[in-house]
């Protein structure tokens, strides 16, 4: 496999030890508002955390108090409230790797009109940090940064655990099969069979959705978590076909955001 730098994968923000557990749980009713989830009552949160209601009670009291979240009185629900944006602002404008990437994913996304996206794992997701979408047809479903798809469907996702840590990718496949339970061999097949493209070419291919197909490959840099590139397509052409022709692009816009992150300011 054509490895582009050694990264030093960091173990997962929640995966460490609990340092403050009201902190971490107020964490958790965050992360527990999703893309289509707009409105959460305490009931959805506790269902969503596993937090008791009375705890869910008093953390969502704190964080309407602290501004970071909205209680819309007469629906007896929460969202939301805007300093969340600002501080994912924050994040995209303090974003080194973003600003190194963004510009030459552009580039590319508009010379071969496709789509190319940069995404990192967050727990058993991938989640978008850039998104830039020109496609050859009107594309099927709008991606944009922040939202999140499965680890275990996509070519994100199976390129992560081809070069993730030996006891991340066990705990994840182990989650995996539990989740998916009777779908889980067939699954694992696919799974295991991009993780060997993985290593063999550099990149996998997936289509988990209707005439998308979509191709990943790895960004490795010491000191940073491990970042995926992707490049996708709403075409009818056969996978491979797709592989064959982006492939090339796709490995090469890689070897340039590891070369401009690595490169002296």
């Amino acid at each position: 496999m054509p490895r582009l730098s050694t990264s030093s994968e960091p173990p997962g923000r929640l995966d460490m030890p609990a340092q403050n557990r009201s902190l971490e749980r107020g964490i958790e009713i965050l992360r527990a508002f999703r893309q289509g989830s707009d409105l959460l009552g305490n009931g959805e949160l506790a269902e969503r955390t596993g937090l008791s209601r009375a705890t869910v009670s008093r953390l969502t009291q704190t964080l309407v108090g602290t501004g970071m979240l909205d209680h819309d009185a007469s629906q007896r629900a929460y969202r939301l409230a805007a300093p969340v944006l600002s501080l994912a602002h924050a994040m995209r404008s303090g974003s080194p790797m973003l600003h190194s990437a963004a510009p030459l994913m552009r580039k590319v996304a508009e010379k071969l009109k496709i789509n190319v996206g940069l995404a990192i794992r967050d727990r058993e997701d991938m989640v978008y940090l850039e998104s830039v979408r020109y496609n050859r047809k009107v594309a099927l479903r709008n991606v944009v940064a922040g939202q999140r798809v499965p680890v275990e469907l996509t070519s994100l996702g199976r390129v992560y655990l081809a070069v993730a840590p030996n006891d991340r990718r066990r705990e994840l496949m182990e989650r995996f099969r539990k989740q998916r339970g009777q779908a889980w061999p067939a699954l694992e097949t696919e799974i295991r069979r991009a993780i060997a493209q993985v290593h063999a070419q550099g990149y996998c291919v997936a289509s988990w959705q209707p005439e998308v197909v979509a191709l990943a490959t790895p960004v490795e840099i010491e000191g940073y978590p491990i970042h995926v590139l992707n490049a996708s397509v709403t075409t009818t052409q056969a996978p491979d076909d797709v592989a064959a022709e982006l492939a090339p692009a796709l490995m090469a816009l890689a070897a340039q955001v590891v070369n401009a992150m690595q490169r002296p300011d």
